[in-house]
C-alpha cells in the first residue's frame, strides 16, 4: 500500500531534482509573486521595515534564549556576530553624524545585544564554541567591501570619510551572515534553535529588501535620484537583494523541515 505524500514533499522533491537555472528561475518568479502580494495587502510599506526590524528582534530574542537555557553556543558563529557588531557600529557611528532618527536607537539596542552575545561566545560559553567549524576568513569579505566603499558610496554633501563609512555598512550587512552559513555548511546538522535564528535573518531581510523595492517602484524611480547619483543607488538596492537571496536557499529547506516535522535540520551538499 502507497503511502501519501504531503503537497510540500511533492512539490519540494519536484523542485530538488530541477537543475540549477531553473531552480533561480523558481526563485525569482516567487520572490516577485512574493512582492504582488505585499504591495496589495501592505498599503503603507514603510511598515515592512518597521516589520523587518520586528523580526530581526525575534531572532535575537530567540539566540538571546538558546545562549540562557541550553548553556551552549554550539552551531553559532563568532565571526559573523563579529561583521554584524562591526556593520551595526559603523551604522551607528554614521547615523549620529548624518541622520539621527529612531532607527538609531534601534541599532543601538541591536548592537548592545550582539556584543552581549558575543561576549558569551568568548568567554562563558567557549568550551562549546565550534571554532574548526567556523573556519571562514573574515577579511575575505571586509577588504572587499571597505575598497568597494571607497571606490562607490553616496554623492551627499556629507564629509568623505563619513559617505565610506556608510557604504562601508550597507556592503558589509549584506554579507555577514556568511560565517554562520559556512558553520552550517561544514556541520550539515542544524539544532531548532539556530535555525529559527538564521530563519528569522532571512525573513527580516526579504521584508526589508521589499521595503525598498516597493518605494522605489511607488516613486516610479525618484526614490533611486534622491539617494544620489552614479552607481551608489543601485548599489543600495543591488545589496539588499543579495542579502535575500544569500538566506533563500537555507530558507527553503528550513520550511520543508517544518512542514516535515523535523526539529532537526538536515542539509544536503551544496547547501548554504
Amino acid at each position: 500500500m502507497r503511502t501519501t505524500r504531503r503537497p510540500i514533499q511533492v512539490v519540494s522533491t519536484w523542485v530538488r531534482r530541477q537543475p540549477p537555472k531553473v531552480k533561480a528561475f523558481l526563485a525569482v518568479i516567487t520572490g516577485m509573486a512574493a512582492l504582488v502580494l505585499l504591495r496589495a495587502i501592505v498599503h503603507d510599506h514603510d511598515n515592512l521595515f518597521v516589520a523587518a526590524e520586528a523580526v530581526h528582534s525575534i531572532g535575537i530574542c530567540i539566540l538571546i534564549y538558546k545562549l540562557m537555557k541550553e548553556k551552549t553556543c554550539a552551531g553559532l558563529s563568532l565571526k559573523s556576530q563579529e561583521l554584524t557588531a562591526m556593520f551595526l557600529a559603523v551604522r551607528l557611528y554614521c547615523s549620529f553624524v548624518m541622520e539621527y532618527d529612531i532607527h538609531t536607537l534601534l541599532d543601538l539596542a541591536t548592537l548592545a545585544t550582539t556584543l552581549w552575545v558575543i561576549y558569551m561566545i568568548r568567554f562563558k560559553l567557549k568550551s562549546s564554541y565550534m571554532e574548526d567549524k567556523d573556519n571562514f576568513l573574515i577579511y575575505y569579505v571586509v577588504i572587499p567591501c571597505a575598497a568597494l566603499a571607497l571606490l562607490i558610496h553616496p554623492s551627499t554633501s556629507h564629509l568623505f570619510v563619513n559617505r565610506v563609512f556608510w557604504a562601508f555598512c550597507v556592503y558589509l550587512e549584506a554579507v555577514s551572515v556568511l560565517p554562520q552559513l559556512r558553520v552550517m555548511q561544514n556541520t550539515k546538522i542544524v539544532e531548532p534553535f539556530t535555525a529559527h535564528y538564521v530563519f528569522a535573518l532571512g525573513v527580516a531581510r526579504f521584508l526589508s529588501c521589499a521595503h525598498w523595492v516597493l518605494q522605489v517602484l511607488d516613486s516610479r524611480g525618484h526614490l533611486l535620484v534622491a539617494l544620489g547619483h552614479g552607481l551608489w543607488p543601485s548599489m543600495v538596492l543591488i545589496s539588499e537583494i543579495v542579502q535575500t537571496f544569500i538566506l533563500a536557499d537555507f530558507c527553503y529547506y528550513y520550511v520543508k523541515s517544518v512542514f516535515g516535522g523535523q526539529l532537526v535540520m538536515r542539509l544536503p551538499s551544496g547547501v548554504v
